[in-house]
């Protein structure tokens, strides 16, 4: 196999496998294995800045297949996760992953 061949692999059968690390959710009216990453998002929380009185910033890191989840989504897009709206922060590839970030305003 070829080192993509062997990655690609990687990811359903070790990364985003539910006996490991994956849990199935609700994204975009779809369930997928993906991977919360809350330790991340609490680090990125402490530099946010503070907003109005009674708002805060919900913000959510998660990791997908990119050939489940489709084309990488834009910065701004909507996405729906659990079905809880978000705006796409940042969104990366690599290896057949994608690490999405995305944040809403709650109050």
């Amino acid at each position: 196999m070829k080192l993509k061949e062997l990655m690609a692999a990687e990811v359903e059968e070790v990364f985003l496998n539910p006996e490991e690390f994956g849990e199935s959710h609700m994204v975009n009216g779809l369930e997928m294995l993906i991977i919360m990453d809350g330790n991340e998002m609490i680090e990125r929380e402490k530099r946010v800045k503070n907003h109005a009185e009674g708002i805060f910033r919900k913000q959510i890191l998660f990791f997908v297949a990119a050939e489940e989840f489709g084309a990488l989504p834009a910065i701004g897009r909507e996405i729906s996760v659990d079905g809880k709206k978000y705006r796409v922060t940042d969104a990366v590839s690599e290896s057949g992953i994608y690490s999405i970030s995305a944040e809403a305003n709650r109050s």
